[in-house]
């Protein structure tokens, strides 16, 4: 009997104890060996009976004529069973032990294309493995930049040297005013039409007291001073030694011929009556 046969078998003979057969399927299992069906059968009967009698739980006594036809029936049927089991149990042992054998299919070599095969498989691998190693994404290297520098202040020194090296840059050496106080005052201004720009330079001119008089620049474009000379703004001495004071001219000027220094009330004066004088400055012609 061959594995298809047993399962249908099996089967037709589960479905008999179950539902019952079709006149087609009765056909069908009457072409087996009938002592091997039968005993499967019955097999499979009993087996259902005993897991319906297991699901019932609690059950009363058969009764005793039925028990004892129970009887009688199971030893008739006993002998028979028994032969049939056997017959069973031959027809399902094992291929092995009835002496039929399988030859292990063999299993084709690797051949010279087989290997070469493999060979290439690797090269691929190690090929593969090369270029995600070389092209693999790397984090861009920030350039290190120095910090920029920092502008350095330049002082008013500088901003005068600076001047006094441009173009058209004009300079007059100061000299002493009608203060008797203030006779010995040096020192130079520097000024620029293209920038409007200028520096003073003093040494000698004293400390003043801010709440009280600051000094005044005027610049004169008239060698003869005239009447209305350019302010050139208000400035105070905070300490002895050389001090350089920025023009703040107040109106454009061209062509400066005198600087004055003037003593004048805090915040300066529209026009000067030029009675505190502490430094000239003529530009040379």
């Amino acid at each position: 009997m061959t594995e298809e046969q047993r399962d249908l078998l099996f089967d037709l003979l589960t479905k008999k104890v179950l539902y019952g057969l079709e006149p087609s399927e009765e056909k069908q299992l009457a072409e087996f060996d009938q002592n091997i069906v039968d005993a499967e059968f019955r097999t499979l009967e009993i087996t259902t009976a005993a897991i319906n009698m297991a699901e019932l739980g609690d059950f009363e006594a058969m009764p005793d004529h039925l028990f004892a036809r129970v009887s009688e029936s199971a030893s008739e049927w006993m002998p028979k069973a028994e032969a049939a089991e056997a017959q069973t149990a031959s027809a399902w042992q094992p291929a092995e032990d009835r002496g039929i054998t399988y030859a292990e299919p063999e299993r084709p070599g690797l051949g010279w294309f087989g290997w070469l095969g493999w060979a290439a498989a690797a090269a691929a691998s190690i090929a593969l493995a090369l270029n995600l190693f070389v092209y693999r994404p790397t984090t861009p290297e920030v350039a290190k930049q120095e910090p920029p520098a920092q502008p350095q202040p330049v002082t008013p020194g500088e901003l005068r040297s600076q001047l006094l090296a441009s173009a058209n840059a004009v300079k007059a050496e100061w000299s002493a005013g009608n203060v008797k106080e203030i006779a010995q005052i040096t020192g130079d201004v520097v000024w620029s039409d293209d920038k409007q720009t200028g520096y003073m330079r003093f040494r000698g001119l004293p400390v003043n007291d801010a709440t009280k008089e600051q000094y005044q620049l005027w610049i004169f474009e008239d060698p003869k001073l005239e009447a209305h000379p350019k302010d050139g703004g208000v400035f105070d001495v905070t300490a002895d030694g050389e001090v350089i004071v920025p023009i703040n001219a107040k109106l454009l000027t061209r062509s400066p011929k005198v600087f004055a220094i003037t003593i004048e009330p805090p915040g300066g004066v529209v026009v000067s009556k030029r009675e505190k004088i502490a430094a000239l400055a003529k530009v040379a012609a």
